[in-house]
């Protein structure tokens, strides 16, 4: 298992269209991704569970991948969010 805190940078947080490009991403792993934000714990391959996080500007989630190819998953993760999300 790896993990990474991230801080969102995005200035609506992560609504539909950023989580939407997530989600999407990390369909493409076999492992399970997990974000982690005020306690809760959301599966980053699901729209739904990304949107019910309500994630806002400058919010600090945990990244978490777990299982085949979680070193990739965790690298696009970093580098989606670089980007900051496709948004």
């Amino acid at each position: 298992m790896v993990s990474k805190t991230i801080i969102i940078k995005n200035p609506e947080g992560l609504h539909m269209r950023p989580a939407g490009v997530l989600a999407s991403e990390m369909e493409n792993f076999p492992c399970k991704v997990t974000i982690i934000h005020d306690g809760k714990r959301y599966n980053a391959k699901s729209l739904i569970n990304i949107i019910s996080a309500r994630i806002k500007h400058s919010a600090e989630v945990i990244f978490e991948c777990d299982g085949d190819l979680e070193e990739e998953a965790l690298a696009k993760v970093d580098e989606i969010a670089s980007q900051n999300f496709g948004d």
